[in-house]
């Protein structure tokens, strides 16, 4: 990525060597996964993640997805029950920025800190353009924590084995940056743009909170069996894969040569499939919980082509 002339954005809260540690969202035990890890944990704390509250905003949705009649379908249907929603990875850099490596047990400025920095606030100035044109929505930055072990956000605590996540109840991005070293040689997605898409997908998130489809989603969710919740944390997912890429569309000049194809690897490399197969040696399709990898790498390539929030409409009829 070329990322020496772009700023660093100030929204970074580096509690590093503080016992704090974070979750990105493996799919772990039985159940699908989003991104980066194996653990059971990822489910316990989807469920207290979605639980937080979000911004409704009905009208938003209607006006982006043209009505609640495709996601209306989708949300109508279900019954009762928790959620299920995750995250993104990240790999080894290259190019202009040095890739980041282990984070250091303290809050000093880094290589790893300095290129979060830049990516985050690359985010910053892509959303608080596009979704005033798109949305007629204000972008409200996120905080982006750094951490190592475990942290605790509003959401609840975590570990850093569940991989980064976001907490819309303080709009905060959690991340381990010690991820970047697992997505590279763990599930083979090295690179320095892997490592953004992984931020950029957590930054969906945040703007599915701003929209008001978190809500949508946990309402959804609350009323549907486990296979439907599942089926609604995969559109979740997606989505936020999608807007990753809406960012990356929006930015063609920070990309080098081969960075899509490090971000279309790491999105392989975390399909719930891959993972289920390499943790348990079988696919259970209804288990999953950020979709396979075919849909990863269709929604990542979506944004990637379309750059609009309507081309990531994960809800409508037949979109999954």
């Amino acid at each position: 990525m070329r990322l020496d002339d772009e700023r660093e954005s100030s929204n970074v809260e580096d509690d590093r060597g503080q016992g704090g540690g974070g979750g990105f969202g493996f799919g772990g035990g039985g159940g699908g996964g989003i991104g980066g890890g194996l653990v059971p944990m990822l489910f316990g704390f989807v469920l207290s993640r979605f639980g937080c509250g979000g911004v409704v905003v009905l009208g938003i949705i209607v006006l982006i997805f043209g009505g609640l009649g495709n996601l209306g379908s989708l949300v109508g249907g279900l019954g009762g029950g928790g959620s299920s929603a995750p995250t993104q990875q990240i790999g080894q850099p290259q190019d202009d920025v040095a890739a980041p490596g282990p984070a250091a047990a303290t809050g000093q400025e880094d290589s790893s800190k300095r290129f979060v920095r830049k990516v985050l606030a690359s985010t910053e100035d892509t959303w608080a353009k596009l979704l005033p044109a798109q949305a007629n929505v204000r972008y409200v930055d996120p905080k982006l924590v750094l951490y190592t072990g475990r942290t605790q956000s509003k959401c609840g605590g975590a570990s850093s084995a569940s991989g980064p996540f976001y907490c819309p109840a303080d709009s905060k991005v959690y991340l381990d940056t010690s991820f970047f070293d697992e997505l590279s040689s763990r599930f083979g997605a090295p690179g320095d743009f892997a490592q953004a898409y992984v931020i950029a997908h957590e930054i969906g998130h945040h703007v599915q909170n701003l929209l008001g489809i978190s809500d949508q989603a946990e309402a959804a969710m609350s009323r549907g069996s486990a296979r439907q919740r599942n089926a609604v944390s995969v559109r979740l997912e997606l989505q936020a894969d999608c807007f990753a890429g809406v960012w990356a569309h929006a930015n063609p000049d920070l990309l080098s040569p081969g960075d899509v194809e490090e971000a279309l690897k790491a999105a392989t490399a975390i399909g719930d499939d891959r993972l289920q197969q390499a943790a348990q040696g079988t696919v259970v399709p209804d288990s999953f919980t950020h979709g396979s990898s075919a849909q990863r790498v269709h929604w990542l390539q979506q944004g990637l082509t379309d750059g609009t929030i309507a081309g990531c409409n994960t809800f409508k009829d037949g979109a999954v």
